[in-house]
């Protein structure tokens, strides 16, 4: 049971919550770059919410499906379609050996995710089926899907059974993606960063009240944004130390780099803030060239939104084992 690629699409990839517990060793996380929509689509075809899905970014792939599947797509619009029928996103799709799965322009978002029911059939490197590129390391031989790959698939017994005529029958219920995904210019919230103070007053009011620009020099590693120039009141010298996923540095140019999913472990430029947890899928979803503006928060303002957003998980995981009967 396999998805063969026609066309691979940009950056295809096989991520799942990322490759934890050896940052100490120099390895980095990976993982989804939009973690909800990841979460999302595989409760929505039974697996565990942390199952490896395929990241499509961009410009998406074609795939022709090898055997009878339950898929979910979640994230990004990128005009999924069936035998050139649109595809119906955030919610179960049966679909028909033989199908043809393609991803056409991009809509909204940047980044689509692609689950199947029983889970892709690949190995854990570090326990974690994450694709590190840089490192080649994990997912489909430590790389992006190219033509031909076929990519397995563990299957889902029951729908075997069940018959039908179309290439595709989709749920009619579905999650309601403006609960995880803004529809306009996102406002992101942070935390000061561990250097916050070092930086003049003029930039601190600044990176509140300017928007930014996200460049073409940005990918999984980070977001590079363009705005006016963040400076330091004196010129300091700072000893590398642990970065995060979300830790906006500050480089000598004074355009801030977001550390995103595929991050070094350490790092020595001074960081004016740290992205909250539940504001980084919506950074995962920008393009080049959008528009991003930031907003600071309290830790304890942080901790309530992250609640409040777990509490839509699982209440969402609620409502799904229910639909799912």
């Amino acid at each position: 049971m396999s998805l063969r690629v026609i066309k691979p699409g940009l950056l295809t990839t096989i991520q799942d919550l990322g490759r934890r517990g050896f940052q100490k060793h120099g390895v980095i996380v990976s993982g989804a770059m939009d973690t909800y929509s990841l979460r999302i689509a595989n409760l929505l075809v039974g697996n565990q919410e942390g199952e490896a899905a395929l990241e499509v970014t961009l410009m998406g792939p074609t795939f022709e499906v090898e055997e009878d599947c339950v898929i979910a797509i979640t994230g990004g619009d990128l005009s999924p379609t069936i035998d050139d029928r649109t595809l119906p996103m955030w919610r179960p799709v049966y679909v028909k050996k033989g199908a043809i799965l393609r991803f056409g322009r991009c809509k909204s978002g940047c980044r689509a995710y692609l689950s199947v029911a029983g889970g892709y059939a690949i190995s854990e490197v570090l326990g974690s089926k994450s694709t590190y590129l840089r490192g080649q390391m994990g997912g489909y031989e430590g790389r992006a899907l190219q033509v031909d790959d076929v990519v397995p698939f563990n299957g889902h017994s029951t729908i075997l059974k069940h018959e039908w005529t179309e290439s595709f029958i989709a749920a009619k219920w579905f999650v309601h993606a403006k609960e995880f995904l803004p529809s306009r210019i996102p406002v992101i919230r942070f935390l000061a960063g561990s250097q916050y103070e070092y930086f003049t007053n003029s930039s601190k009011l600044q990176f509140v009240d300017s928007l930014f620009k996200v460049s073409s020099q940005s990918d999984r590693m980070g977001y590079r944004i363009s705005g006016p120039a963040l400076e330091l009141q004196h010129k300091r010298d700072i000893l590398s130390e642990a970065v995060s996923n979300g830790s906006i540095q500050v480089p000598p140019d004074g355009n801030p780099i977001v550390l995103l999913a595929d991050r070094q472990t350490t790092g020595g430029y001074p960081k004016i803030a740290q992205v909250i947890t539940t504001d980084l899928s919506l950074i995962g979803q920008l393009k080049p060239g959008e528009s991003i503006q930031f907003s600071q928060v309290t830790l304890k303002e942080a901790e309530q939104l992250y609640i409040q957003k777990e509490q839509k998980v699982k209440q969402l995981k609620v409502a799904l084992s229910l639909a799912l009967q």
